[in-house]
């Protein structure tokens, strides 16, 4: 076994070491999902989810071409390694893998609208140096 140093990035999520700790971020995979979805011109949303309206499985018309959603809903998935609190945004969209309708594309296309104006946004994991904490773990 050889030691190579610090990771730098590991399945598409790079990470960053700094003072602070470490960052974690997928920045590259966000912008090949707004690429791939077409939205790479798209304007930026402020929140994954609309908080008024609620997705119903019957509504609005069929998907010509259901794998796309398939395919991007999974791509969206990967992201919450680094993006957890986008997980119930994420698991409404799975909810209708089975049958995507034209309703349940626009709320999978907003969270692609919200990762197209948080492109660099990660997880950061700070260094803890508190003796307190650390004795715990040596019990």
């Amino acid at each position: 076994m050889t030691d190579l140093g610090h990771i730098s990035s590991f399945l598409v999520v790079f990470a960053k070491f700094s003072d602070k700790g470490l960052f974690l971020s997928q920045t590259c995979y966000v912008e090949e999902i707004i690429e791939r979805a077409g939205m790479k011109e798209c304007k930026p949303c402020s929140t994954p989810v609309d908080m008024k309206s609620k997705l119903a499985a019957q509504e609005g018309k069929p998907l010509a071409y259901p794998t796309d959603y398939r395919s991007l809903a999974g791509a969206l998935q990967y992201l919450t390694f680094t993006r957890t609190y986008i997980s119930y945004a994420v698991q409404q969209i799975y909810l209708f893998m089975h049958d995507p309708r034209e309703s349940h594309m626009l709320a999978l296309k907003r969270i692609i609208r919200y990762f197209q104006g948080t492109k660099l946004m990660g997880l950061q994991l700070l260094k803890k140096e508190n003796d307190e904490v650390n004795s715990l773990y040596r019990r």
